[in-house]
């Protein structure tokens, strides 16, 4: 019964504001905070799933901006937990069918997030080009998921080296973001616990760095980190049922 509540107070607010979502982006269509201004609504829906989320920022990442946020995916709930950890002027790189998704999808591009056609390469590169060019041009931070689809629960997969080559040329540093597991959320459950997502110190880059030895780098780093905050989780799971037994 607490799932089909949970569903439905979902459906009514994803429904709600992004209806709402396309009367703002009418009046400032592509403004540089509306992924923000909407990712913090839908952040609103951690509470609905009874998730606690903290999140961390190592002290350089503000003023390492603007950047590439290299984030891990795991699932259809980071689409409600990440943007947690949204700065201002941060816009995503998505998979062009998302527009395909009715209101949605007009509220993802209009928001000024940019499309990536995965499917022509060409198209792509030129897209990551044009992400290039706003990040210098606009001054704006892209986040994208450097594995390139969701891990659902199968640890953190391979990255692909397009978010590196976005920030090299950019000239901008790459920052690793890592989000706790979240395969513990059970939609039936009144608590859910809690998520940690943490933004790691900036990864600069130069001309000359080496691209793919750099993702494997990043990608064993946030591997350890990632490991990190679900043995922490863990071990307050496990103080939080011994105070609940006593």
């Amino acid at each position: 019964m607490l799932a089909v509540v949970r569903l439905l107070l979902m459906a009514i607010f994803v429904i709600t504001s992004t209806l709402v979502g396309l009367v703002i982006c009418l009046f400032r269509p592509f403004h540089a905070d509306n992924v923000v201004l909407f990712g913090r609504w839908y952040a609103w829906c951690g509470r609905i799933f009874g998730v606690e989320v903290e999140v961390r920022r190592h002290p350089d990442v503000p003023s390492a901006q603007p950047c590439v946020f290299a984030a891990n995916h795991q699932n259809n709930y980071d689409l409600f937990l990440l943007p947690n950890a949204l700065l201002q002027r941060t816009v995503t790189i998505g998979k062009k069918s998302l527009r395909l998704i009715p209101f949605f999808g007009q509220l993802y591009w209009l928001s000024g997030n940019i499309l990536l056609d995965r499917d022509n390469r060409s198209r792509a590169v030129g897209t990551m080009q044009g992400a290039v060019e706003r990040i210098q041009r606009e001054q704006l931070s892209v986040w994208m998921f450097p594995e390139g689809t969701r891990s659902y629960g199968r640890g953190l997969l391979p990255f692909k080296t397009g978010a590196f080559h976005i920030a090299q040329q950019a000239k901008v540093p790459v920052v690793p973001v890592c989000m706790s597991s979240t395969q513990h959320i059970r939609l039936n459950r009144w608590r859910n616990g809690k998520v940690i997502i943490e933004m790691m110190a900036p990864v600069e880059l130069s001309e000359r760095t080496p691209i793919r030895p750099l993702a494997r780098q990043v990608r064993e780093q946030m591997q350890e980190k990632l490991a990190e905050l679900d043995t922490e989780l863990a071990s307050d799971y496990t103080a939080q049922s011994l105070t609940a037994r006593n």
